[in-house]
């Protein structure tokens, strides 16, 4: 009986798949087996390319490798003024400002904060299967370029229209600040890139 509520517990944990669980279960005479259970997450997850997926820790520290840490505000050389991992705004919605500063510990919760609101953001607009460096390389990018440029980026297009590809071919372009080349902006793409085609 305890074994059997623990696959329930697991295969009821995505609370929109509990639907399908409940259809299965009637299918299969009342219960599910452990296998059965990972087997049809198998297929669900197939069916849904909305994967809900987090940044790993090799993304975070691909990010954290171009955004240096910085307690006072500063001007990220295109008028945009930036404080702590790169935040350009605080959770609470107000833009950072010239002569703003912030702790480590304020530091580590606004990046915290902008990791969950980009990975929302690639979690929403991607519309197929990516892979752990797929998702890192994109939330890395999301992070640095922002939310419009990059759901109108020719890059989006491209990978929902399973162009993996020419959609990593497309990351170089974003090399720009203030319509510059910036060296800076050329290494983090090519480590992105070389994230994304990762296997």
């Amino acid at each position: 009986m305890r074994l059997r509520a623990l696959f329930y517990c697991q295969e009821e944990s995505k609370m929109d798949r509990k639907p399908f669980f409940d259809a299965a279960r009637v299918l299969a005479g009342g219960k599910l087996t452990q296998t059965q259970v990972d087997d049809l997450n198998k297929v669900i997850d197939k069916l849904s390319p909305a994967q809900n997926m987090a940044i790993s820790q090799v993304g975070i520290n691909l990010i954290t490798s171009f955004e240096d840490l910085r307690l006072a505000a500063y001007d990220d050389g295109v008028g945009v003024w930036t404080i702590g991992y790169g935040t350009t705004v605080y959770p609470n919605g107000i833009r950072v400002k010239r002569g703003d500063s912030c702790t480590k510990v304020q530091a580590m919760s606004f990046f915290q904060h902008d990791l969950r609101r980009f990975e929302a953001l690639i979690n929403q607009a991607v519309k197929v299967v990516v892979n752990q460096n797929q998702f890192d390389a994109l939330v890395s990018l999301a992070y640095n370029i922002g939310e419009t440029a990059l759901s109108k980026s020719t890059l989006l297009k491209k990978l929902n229209a399973k162009d993996y590809a020419g959609a990593a071919d497309q990351l170089p372009q974003w090399n720009k600040g203030g319509g510059k080349v910036m060296k800076g902006l050329v290494r983090r793409r090519a480590a992105e890139r070389a994230l994304f085609l990762k296997k």
